[in-house]
């Protein structure tokens, strides 16, 4: 019966094979589409309650209309694209979690699957479910906000969103192996790199604010060149030419990418992490 199974997955293209596993959680979304409720009023409501500070600032004098005007599209911005990439980095690394709450982990580690497909598939809808769940926070906030779209960029906005999504995805997959590596505690990490990307990647605020330090890391964060790139396209109208170099800092995360090698022997499970390339 394995072998069977085996030559079926071998005699099957590639990418069917990571559409399969995009099949995968889109049935499981099904499953839980509760939650899936649950976290779409969680990102509208974070959404709206960030930009209403600036719709308030305005509306009481405390800017100049164009600065607040401004500072709506600004928050609003931060607050969507922070949204479709939490939804990304859960998607992605959380699946060990996932895994387990389905007692499907053994079966997925060990079926005759490239595990590169098997993470390509788990990216594919990760960025697919991130880009419908903020579509629609983005389509009910406009109508509690009236913003002006008329300088936008809309290509350069989602050429950066498309290079930017592979950037995160990426280190989704590396905060996905922490639950391998502790098992009582991985879930709890792979959270805390969530967190420290809103802190550090300029979601509500400049990087410029944040202490010397913090700044420092800022640049290590890959949010922090899609924020800024996204917003240079939407507010100021910036096109392909003009955000040329924040599409090359997202792409060299891309350039050097980390491998990651999981292995099992007995009941242990071993995973090692190395530059795809060989170097350490």
């Amino acid at each position: 019966m394995a072998s069977v199974t085996a030559r079926t997955f071998a005699g099957a293209s590639p990418w069917s094979l990571s559409m399969a596993f995009v099949e995968r959680q889109t049935n499981l979304w099904k499953r839980y589409w509760g939650w899936e409720l649950v976290w779409l009023l969680y990102g509208l409501v974070n959404t709206l309650a960030v930009t209403l500070i600036a719709k308030q600032l305005g509306q009481q004098g405390g800017a100049d209309p164009d600065v607040a005007k401004r500072l709506v599209l600004f928050l609003l911005i931060g607050t969507l694209v922070w949204a479709y990439l939490s939804a990304v980095l859960d998607d992605i690394s959380l699946v060990v979690q996932w895994e387990r709450w389905e007692g499907t982990i053994e079966h997925t580690l060990m079926a005759p699957v490239p595990r590169a497909l098997h993470l390509l598939g788990m990216s594919v809808f990760g960025v697919l479910h991130g880009a419908v769940r903020t579509l629609l926070i983005f389509g009910i906030a406009l109508f509690f906000f009236n913003v002006d779209f008329s300088q936008a960029n809309w290509l350069g906005a989602a050429s950066v969103a498309v290079v930017g999504s592979v950037s995160v995805a990426a280190l989704a997959v590396l905060a996905g192996v922490l639950p391998l590596l502790y098992p009582e505690r991985g879930s709890q990490m792979s959270l805390m790199v969530q967190a420290s990307l809103l802190l550090v990647s300029g979601v509500y605020y400049e990087v410029e604010v944040l202490p010397g330090w913090l700044q420092a890391v800022s640049f290590l964060s890959p949010a922090t060149y899609m924020l800024d790139g996204i917003r240079s396209a939407m507010i100021d109208g910036q096109g392909l030419t003009d955000v040329a170099g924040t599409l090359v800092q997202d792409c060299e995360v891309c350039c050097n990418p980390w491998s990651v090698r999981v292995s099992r022997d007995g009941d242990e499970v071993r995973v090692e992490i190395g530059r795809a390339d060989g170097s350490e």
